[in-house]
């Protein structure tokens, strides 16, 4: 995708956190990690299972110095009665973003225009702004959580590790590689 590699664009826009609204800017994801997780619709079938599977992980990405956001094109007042009714969206102490206008959604490029609903993508942000991983799902597909967290692990450490990369299905502590030409056909 183009999105990658690219500084995220200027939003400003009402969420729900830890039973209040508050307000939400870029500038409040700079200096940190954040992972920007795009669903359709609150009230709906595939959404809470990944949100309630997010919420179950969030302190590990807390530990990591991860903040999630997820956005829908929902209200922030639809965000509060989701998780005043529903027992899994409840759990959630993460920022819920609203976008009713859409303007975040098409500045992550995941706007089903057609519907004027979020498509499922996932978006893993550093500290700098830039978008340095880009997940989307089809609609009947749900995310996993673990797997996004291995992948957060994976751009922290090529982030602190300049000049190694992290293979296929790499984990935390596994051995990682020094592109060189020594390399070249022997993998």
């Amino acid at each position: 995708m183009a999105i990658l590699n690219t500084k995220i664009k200027p939003f400003t826009a009402s969420a729900f956190r830890n039973g209040e609204f508050v307000q939400v800017t870029e500038k409040d994801v700079l200096g940190k990690w954040a992972v920007f997780f795009f669903y359709p619709a609150d009230f709906t079938f595939v959404c809470p299972t990944e949100l309630g599977d997010l919420a179950d992980h969030y302190e590990e990405f807390q530990k990591r110095g991860v903040e999630i956001y997820s956005v829908s094109t929902d209200t922030h007042f639809t965000h509060k009665a989701w998780h005043d009714a529903s027992d899994t969206i409840a759990k959630i102490r993460y920022t819920m973003i609203g976008d009713p206008t859409g303007t975040i959604t098409r500045n992550f490029d995941v706007m089903r225009e057609d519907q004027g609903l979020a498509d499922r993508g996932t978006f893993v942000v550093d500290p700098e702004g830039v978008i340095q991983a880009v997940e989307i799902t089809a609609e009947g597909i749900g995310r996993d959580a673990q797997d996004l967290l291995r992948k957060v692990k994976a751009a922290q450490y090529v982030a602190a590790n300049p000049g190694q990369v992290c293979p296929a299905a790499w984990k935390e502590g596994e051995a990682t590689l020094a592109p060189s030409l020594d390399l070249v056909g022997k993998i």
